[in-house]
């Protein structure tokens, strides 16, 4: 029998070279690096059978026809890294994808469907200030302003692509029809310690949580820390903190919430003087937008709550917001069926972490399978899953193709 488990660690360990220098994998779209992996992804593709071609966007595209008029099912994540990050987080998905469909034809499973293998160029946004460039040309929300933007270098995304051998001005062309997609069925580490507690090697997602970010300073007034009482200081850490621990505590109240106070800067922020000005960010995730935007709201007021508790200033707004986007219950039944058929629990999971999935959602129907990884880590050179449990992985999403039958 075919270690489906085995070829992909090998694949896996073979593109983590194509990175640049250091430890783990740095690979940056549209850098060497990026190009230099390009050649195993169309390998990978081949073997399954799959037509190759890269579209405007730097998305690399494996293709095979289905039946005429029958529509199209995508599968796909990114192979992008963040730096100095694993070998496993978006590109190991890719590698699923692929093998997947190649196990499907071995198994003599004729798609009553087209599919499609995506390998985007650009999930984690870590070179230029945007993300998710290639599934949003595919869904149709692709925003041509951010060719404009530029890495630390100083060079622009649009000159970035273009001599990657990308075509900037085509890419609103990319739109795919909404009537011929069937859905989006995306693999990826958990990135978290769920799956491992509970000893099992895959999850089927519930949702990609909602993000929201607001950017908060109090401004209170310094003095010399030997001289000025306490009873009339208005020390702006104060507040901070407690906002940060109020946070804290909010992100409790719920398992699903994730509620995070990731950066704080303090004015003037040396040891004998009282803190005149404190800026931080908040962050809230969750599943569920209504419970996102509770805690975001309850947490306004809080701050305006602690603010005047401590005869501060507060300057608060909402800067960033980002929908949940639920995988759709058919495809989440029919995916859970498949785990469960090949030897697993089934269990559900939501994700915390946004994917391409979240940007596919505008095109069509979603499903996630998230794999276990060791110890939980992500985003750093000790990421890891096992052959064994990517095998599962293969096992489970082969089954979802061969058994699905897309409504007319």
């Amino acid at each position: 029998m075919t270690d489906w488990g085995a070829i992909a660690a090998d694949r896996l360990a073979r593109i983590a070279t194509c990175s640049e220098p250091g430890p783990g994998v740095t690979r940056l779209p549209f850098t060497p690096a990026h190009k230099d992996a390009l050649p195993h992804i169309r390998d990978w593709m081949e073997a399954a059978g799959l037509s190759v071609a890269m579209d405007a966007a730097g998305t690399l595209v494996g293709r095979k026809d289905g039946p005429a008029g029958s529509g199209t099912f995508y599968i796909g994540s990114h192979q992008d890294s963040v730096r100095e990050g694993g070998m496993y987080d978006g590109i190991m998905g890719v590698v699923l994808g692929c093998l997947a469909v190649e196990k499907c034809a071995s198994d003599g499973h004729a798609l009553p469907f087209s599919v499609e293998v995506l390998a985007f160029a650009d999930e984690e946004g870590v070179r230029f200030p945007t993300a998710l460039l290639g599934p949003r040309a595919l869904a149709g929300t692709f925003d041509p302003e951010v060719l404009a933007t530029a890495d630390r270098d100083g060079t622009r995304l649009r000159d970035a692509l273009a001599a990657f051998g990308g075509a900037p001005d085509a890419i609103g062309a990319l739109a795919r029809p909404r009537s011929d997609a069937i859905g989006y069925l995306e693999a990826h580490i958990e990135q978290g310690p769920v799956l491992e507690t509970e000893d099992e090697a895959l999850g089927v997602v519930t949702a990609i949580c909602g993000i929201e970010r607001h950017a908060v300073t109090f401004r209170g007034e310094t003095g010399h820390a030997g001289t000025l009482p306490m009873a009339i200081r208005r020390d702006a850490l104060v507040g901070a903190s407690a906002l940060v621990t109020a946070a804290h505590m909010a992100g409790l109240e719920h398992p699903d919430l994730r509620v995070t106070v990731g950066a704080l800067d303090v004015w003037p922020n040396v040891v004998n003087a009282v803190p005149r000005a404190v800026s931080l960010t908040l962050e809230i995730r969750a599943p569920d937008d209504r419970l996102r935007e509770d805690t975001g709201a309850q947490l306004t007021s809080m701050a305006q709550d602690i603010a005047a508790r401590w005869s501060l200033d507060l300057d608060m707004s909402r800067v960033y917001r980002q929908p949940a986007q639920p995988c759709a219950p058919e495809l989440r039944a029919r995916l859970t069926d498949a785990v469960t058929a090949t030897g697993g629990k089934g269990l559900s999971i939501a994700s915390g972490a946004t994917h391409d999935a979240s940007a596919m959602a505008d095109l069509c129907p979603i499903a996630m399978l998230f794999v276990r990884c060791r110890d939980g880590v992500s985003h750093v050179p000790e990421e890891h899953a096992s052959a064994e449990d990517m095998g599962a992985a293969v096992a489970a999403m082969a089954h979802f193709l061969g058994h699905l039958q897309p409504t007319s």
